[in-house]
């Protein structure tokens, strides 16, 4: 099936490109953590990781079948002051031999050197691609999100909305965070199970399909441990080194407590005591030579599980809307009336 195209709204790319591209200072400002090599120009750019730009996409004409597709935009950005001829993008969306020419990009009727061009993806997928300027194959010169494949080559990516593939962390580093943020989140108590329990087996079999379509899993982290994957991808890329640093060390740590069980099958009371000796600061064992502040690493992790667990599912968290469903018993909180269908019951908003 081929791609769609989306007219290219000129004034909503440069929308984006002015507040995040448009800048001419040369500092190194936005390289975080030293995430970028040194003479990276991405370590010049505002939020590198909005592009390309992921967005709600709804036609007018076709509401219903639209709903689950993203509106993906690619930029390209000329430096030189020679305009390229040709700048086109090919990727796993579509036919790999078939290049999608992006549009000039022009303001008052005068080029302004940035090239774009909107497609309709399906939501929940990952997907790699690259530039061709004037007959040369390229990565990506400003998204940071990069993938090696099998044959070695690299190539730039970028997953849509409700994506659930690992992106970010290896399997263990994924099944660890996981038994941590059982210890964060109040979906760990028996109540809060009960709760899980009773709503997911409360939803009808078009609810299930409509609602967890994208449901990355429904259990006690509610997809939580997939809305980090996601956020050490793009937003908080630069954190994604504590997150390395510090599981290895845990992994290691748990190993030498009780050498004969995998930490992801170990007690939750193990968790438990980890959990109070991170917040203390104070962790036998710990190598503090590597990162001197657990307890920094607790708190950064404590803020993107809450984020996770109560943020819009297409983020990758609050499977289902659960997280919002678990306030909802507590508060008078309709979340249903804010959010699009078929989360929700607002006829207008679209995500």
């Amino acid at each position: 099936m081929q791609t769609r195209i989306i007219n290219t709204d000129h004034q909503y790319v440069l929308n984006h490109c002015t507040k995040y591209l448009a800048r001419s200072n040369p500092d190194f400002r936005h390289n975080y953590n030293s995430q970028f090599s040194v003479g990276d120009a991405r370590g010049q750019i505002c939020e590198v990781w909005r592009f390309p730009i992921i967005d709600s996409y709804v036609d007018r004409d076709d509401q219903e079948s639209t709903a689950n597709f993203n509106r993906v935009t690619f930029v390209y950005f000329s430096l030189n002051s020679d305009l390229p001829k040709f700048v086109g993008v090919v990727g796993t969306f579509d036919k790999l031999y078939r290049s999608i020419p992006l549009n000039e990009i022009t303001f008052l009727g005068e080029p302004t050197g940035y090239y774009a061009i909107s497609l309709a993806i399906p939501k929940g997928e990952v997907h790699t691609y690259k530039f061709i300027v004037d007959g040369q194959v390229i990565l990506d010169p400003i998204n940071p999100q990069q993938k090696i494949l099998d044959n070695g080559q690299t190539w730039s990516q970028f997953f849509t909305h409700f994506s659930t593939e690992i992106l970010s962390l290896q399997t263990w580093e994924a099944k660890l965070l996981e038994r941590i943020t059982d210890h964060i989140l109040p979906f760990r108590t028996e109540e809060g199970q009960r709760f899980l329990d009773f709503y997911y087996n409360s939803l009808d079999r078009q609810s299930k399909d409509n609602q967890l379509l994208y449901a990355y899993r429904f259990d006690q982290s509610i997809g939580v441990v997939n809305f980090i994957d996601k956020l050490l991808s793009k937003e908080e890329r630069h954190h994604l080194v504590d997150y390395k640093i510090c599981l290895d060390i845990v992994d290691k740590l748990l190993r030498q407590r009780n050498p004969f069980l995998e930490p992801g099958l170990m007690s939750k009371e193990m968790y438990s005591e980890l959990y109070d000796q991170l917040w203390s600061g104070n962790v036998p064992g710990w190598d503090y030579g590597r990162y001197n502040n657990p307890k920094y690493f607790l708190q950064l992790l404590r803020r993107h599980a809450f984020t996770g667990a109560f943020s819009h599912p297409k983020y990758g968290g609050n499977a289902g809307g659960a997280g919002w469903a678990y306030l909802a018993e507590r508060y008078p909180f309709n979340w249903r009336q804010a959010i699009e269908v078929p989360l929700g019951t607002n006829p207008d908003y679209r995500g």
